[in-house]
């Protein structure tokens, strides 16, 4: 009788969870998803890096350099001055100046794997070349990981916390008071979104106070910007959450589908693993995720004081982001109180705000 029980009992779960579709569909190709994002991604060695060769040999010294430096810009008038501006906007990793013997290459340390490897095969070349690393003159890890380790709270706090707010109300049966409440989805948006933002800026400041403090991270850059690229990254991992809250049937669901999103975002945004190193095929995708510009952001502003000048992309990257994803997420909601369209069609707008339930 027990294994009849236990018989019954498993071919009722398997029905249960063949309606439910969606969790089963995050089962099976979850775990496929990360094994091929780890396949392809999980790597720390750098086999090429841009490179600029400036001063007066500049021509005669790009054709000797190693394979690996992919020489992207030559110029015989520009110097050291220049070199530092051209690494503080992250354009490439190294620039060797042939205006001194022997020639000087300065290392972007910011890039810690590229610049290991650049100063290793540089050390091999059968030419003679100094190399100084700035930046991050050590070539230490904590100034490196404590930026991508900014975004990562941020992104954990948002995302998930966040795609529980509609979700719950779900749940709970409270989205029908919500669709007859005189409120527009802008609204209720922002009333669920308020309080998780408030706790991601608070986890923001104290990761950020501690990691200056307690493990002399340097800060060298404009707490302006570094506000400026967090405020518009965690515009988009709010966004992301309730996009995900939006689309989800259950808090289960919504917890699966918030890792879903965050985990590549881990892997694949250069906070762990270099974006060099990865396999073309999805290198791509470090692109089009709001971590990999924020990581980018936070490292030029930390490490080498880059400038809005220097950052533009990644700021408009963020801001085109957090656009396309709260659109997306206040057409969602817009459906789910659909019901607030009609009434107010018929004069439910008339209503005071003062007298809706609270």
């Amino acid at each position: 009788m027990a294994w009849r029980a236990t018989r019954a009992m498993t071919t009722k779960e398997f029905r249960q969870l063949g309606r439910d579709r969606r969790t089963l569909a995050l089962l099976i190709f979850q775990p496929l998803l990360l094994l091929v994002i780890f396949g392809y991604a999980a790597s720390f060695d750098v086999s090429e890096v841009d490179a600029a060769v400036y001063g007066p040999a500049a021509d005669q010294l790009a054709p000797r350099l190693p394979g690996r430096l992919q020489v992207t810009e030559t110029d015989p008038a520009a110097g050291r001055a220049e070199a530092e501006d051209l690494l503080r906007a992250g354009t490439v990793t190294v620039v060797l100046l042939t205006d001194e013997q022997p020639p000087r290459a300065l290392v972007d340390g910011s890039q810690l794997f590229a610049a290991r490897a650049v100063v290793s095969g540089l050390a091999q070349a059968p030419i003679e070349v100094e190399s100084e690393v700035l930046f991050n003159p050590d070539l230490e890890t904590p100034p490196i990981l404590v930026p991508a380790l900014a975004g990562l709270v941020l992104a954990f706090v948002g995302t998930i916390a966040t795609s529980l707010g509609i979700v719950r109300e779900r749940q709970n049966g409270t989205i029908e008071q919500l669709a007859v409440m005189p409120f527009r989805p802008s609204e209720v948006l922002t009333g669920k979104v308020a309080p998780y933002f408030l706790i991601s800026v608070v986890d923001l400041v104290m990761v950020i106070a501690v990691s200056v403090t307690l493990f002399d991270v340097p800060f060298a850059g404009s707490v302006w910007l570094f506000g400026t690229g967090s405020l518009l990254f965690l515009a988009v991992t709010l966004g992301t959450g309730l996009l995900v809250s939006t689309v989800s049937e259950n808090q289960g669901q919504a917890m699966q589908l918030s890792l879903m999103v965050t985990l590549p975002q881990v892997l694949l945004s250069g906070a762990i693993f270099p974006v060099e190193s990865m396999a073309a095929g999805v290198r791509w995708i470090a692109y089009v995720l709001p971590l990999t510009w924020f990581v980018e952001l936070a490292r030029g502003v930390m490490l080498r004081a880059a400038g809005w000048g220097d950052l533009l992309l990644p700021l408009g990257a963020l801001v085109g982001l957090a656009v396309a994803v709260f659109g997306l997420a206040i057409l969602r909601v817009r459906r789910d109180l659909s019901p607030v369209t009609g009434e107010r069609a018929e004069g439910v707008e008339e209503t005071p705000r003062s007298a809706a339930p609270v």
